[in-house]
């Protein structure tokens, strides 16, 4: 089945895989990241186990059904050595082959740059204007005071971002579908397009489906959706309740996307993410890359690191160049938006205490605030906006 093409479309579908490799760096405790992808304070204390199903196949030999239950996965832990990241020799990613990867048609690389402050055009939208904003993403409404998180501009080093327009973007996705597929980070960056996206349409112009497995924006005079499938492994899986999903055994069929793709497959523009759902164990960072006594969490950070050129311990080159490589191959236009080493700078830009937490929290945990900071997700407005802004510059 080929998943990515459509019949006569308006422009060649473009996909975007964002490479969020630093979200599961920035835990202070042992707990697994898998366990706290919407609310900390549910997270049990012991590591998850997952499963993989190998589907059933017919043997050579007798055409006899044969059944793997189990295996082993390829994952590996290791601890942090404190070197510095580099690509290895045989990892450097390979030269582009003429059409896949979209970052090369622009001059610069938009992904090396810095944070500036900029409290004159920032933020895009107001947490408060934005009626689809997620008690879970929004830290001033649930107590955070200091606004700074807000203000940043991501400013590539030898070229500037295409300039944010709503108009702009609305005419791009004019009679099209665009969708993010993924789990709780993919749907803050959803929920981020539609707070930058709605303010332009009118009341009764728009419309927002109930939440469920898929969530869709409507504008109807743009006759587009923008829209948000909960699909956190991509692949099939027994989390693919988008409510009930924090299981202790987490069983997935590796080569079974039909289901997810039934839905996907005549979207114009599709932005993948699930790498959060993939990573087990506990990883902590670095005294340097927090503020000195935090002990690596999130809590109380009020600025972005300044060191240029910073990787987080828990940034993946080796499992960034393959993807790269893998997708470059593809026949189809897929473009690979890696915002991993922009987005781990903004250690500020995470909820930590500030947001709503659906179960009471417990004396002990209101007693030590790190315990049950969200260092996964992102206040909005913020960081993800920035991913947005990439989506437009590109298209």
């Amino acid at each position: 089945m080929k998943l990515w093409n459509r019949k006569k479309p308006h422009f060649p579908l473009l996909v975007f895989v964002f490479s969020l490799f630093l979200v599961f760096s920035i835990l202070h405790n042992e707990r697994s990241i898998l366990q706290i992808q919407d609310h900390p304070d549910h997270a049990p204390r012991h590591q998850i186990l997952v499963t993989y199903v190998k589907p059933n196949r017919l043997t050579r030999q007798n055409h006899v059904t044969e059944v793997l239950d189990r295996f082993s996965t390829c994952n590996s832990t290791r601890e942090y050595s404190g070197r510095k990241i580099a690509w290895t020799d045989n990892l450097t990613p390979e030269p582009d082959n003429g059409g896949s990867r979209r970052e090369n048609l622009e001059s610069c690389d938009v992904f090396s740059g810095k944070w500036v402050y900029d409290n004159s055009t920032y933020p895009l939208y107001n947490e408060s204007e934005c009626p689809y904003m997620s008690d879970q993403l929004a830290c001033h409404k649930h107590g955070r005071s200091d606004l700074d998180y807000q203000y940043w501009r991501w400013q590539p080093h030898n070229c500037n971002l295409k300039r944010w327009n709503v108009i702009d973007m609305w005419e791009k996705l004019r009679g099209k579908r665009l969708m993010f597929v993924g789990d709780s980070l993919n749907r803050g960056q959803w929920i981020s397009m539609v707070c930058l996206l709605q303010s332009v349409i009118p009341k009764d112009k728009r419309s927002m489906s109930p939440n469920a497995a898929l969530t869709i924006f409507r504008a109807e005079e743009y006759n587009a959706t923008v829209e948000f499938l909960w699909a956190p492994l991509l692949v099939e899986s027994n989390s693919d309740d988008p409510v009930n999903h924090r299981l202790e055994d987490r069983i997935i069929r590796p080569d079974s996307v039909v289901k997810h793709a039934s839905i996907w497959e005549n979207a114009d523009i599709l932005i993948f993410n699930s790498y959060l759902w993939w990573r087990q164990g506990a990883v902590k960072l670095l005294s340097r890359e927090w503020k000195p006594g935090n002990e690596g969490n999130c809590y109380s950070e009020k600025s972005p690191i300044e060191l240029e050129g910073y990787w987080g311990s828990g940034s993946d080159l080796p499992t960034m160049s393959m993807v790269d490589n893998v997708l470059s191959k593809l026949s189809s236009k897929v473009s690979v938006l890696n915002i991993t080493q922009l987005s781990e700078y903004r250690k500020d830009g995470h909820p930590s205490i500030y947001r709503k937490f659906l179960e009471a929290l417990k004396p002990e945990q209101l007693s030590n605030p790190a315990s049950y900071s969200d260092c996964i997700h992102w206040c909005l407005p913020g960081v993800p906006d920035v991913w947005n802004e990439l989506i437009y510059h590109f298209l």
